[in-house]
């Protein structure tokens, strides 16, 4: 069945929407302890949120769209030749607009706490790196992290997604990668290997988390491209009898 190319659109901007409101949510909301001495999630609730997210989209609008919800996925995608350049540019823009909208979402419900809310740097989950966040690292290792662990979220995508993949159960093992990664690099960069997970909250917290942005969005992109030349070359090829 033929999919418009606006129901993508759609699809795609409501699962970034999604993603960036689940996931950067529980770290803006319930990642830290609250005024009311309950503990908050921690690394493992909050790297769980944003594997959830991705099981919970993978099998909502995969049919729909295959549930890029994410840049470098579309252009590691891409790069693999399954999507043409014209659906790739429409996933994009829905998942930048998509990131936004969850950011601003979430800026809105911050504010309403009725004690005040001040915006740090940083502030919506967005990602950094260096002096005054998490762990202090710098800039190498930060690339190094998310160029890296965006290989092999891309590599474990290509795979379970390719003929020689199991396809039922491939959102599982896409979310539980994410997962994985997350509990990696959180205290490095706060996890991005998404350029649109990091542009939604970048752009409304503005400040050190906007002039960083561009190490989300290339480190990813870079990860993303060499996986897809490495799935190119170990890709089970059918052999002729």
């Amino acid at each position: 069945m033929e999919v418009k190319i606006s129901s993508k659109f759609v699809a795609e901007l409501i699962g970034t929407f999604g993603l960036v409101l689940f996931g950067c949510g529980a770290a803006a909301i319930a990642g830290i302890d609250t005024v009311a001495g309950l503990s908050g999630l921690g690394l493992l609730g909050i790297a769980t949120a944003f594997g959830l997210s991705v099981v919970v989209f993978a099998y909502a609008i995969g049919g729909i769209s295959g549930c890029h919800i994410n840049p470098a996925v579309t252009i590691g995608v891409l790069s693999a030749g399954r999507i043409s350049v014209k659906d790739a540019v429409v996933y994009i823009i829905a998942q930048g607009l998509g990131a936004l909208l969850g950011a601003f979402v979430l800026q809105q419900i911050l504010q309403g706490q009725l004690a005040g809310f001040t915006a740090g740097e940083w502030a919506y989950g967005a990602n950094g790196w260096g002096e005054g966040y998490q762990n202090e690292y710098g800039t190498a290792a930060a690339f190094l992290t998310e160029s890296v662990l965006t290989f092999i979220f891309l590599i474990v995508i290509l795979a379970t997604t390719s003929k020689v993949g199991n396809g039922t159960m491939a959102g599982l093992a896409i979310g539980f990668t994410l997962l994985l990664i997350h509990l990696v690099a959180i205290p490095v960069t706060g996890t991005s290997v998404n350029p649109a997970r990091s542009f939604g909250p970048a752009l409304l917290a503005g400040g050190q988390a906007l002039s960083q942005l561009w190490l989300f969005i290339v480190a990813p992109i870079v990860g993303a491209v060499i996986a897809a030349i490495v799935w190119k070359v170990i890709e089970p090829k059918a052999v002729s009898v």
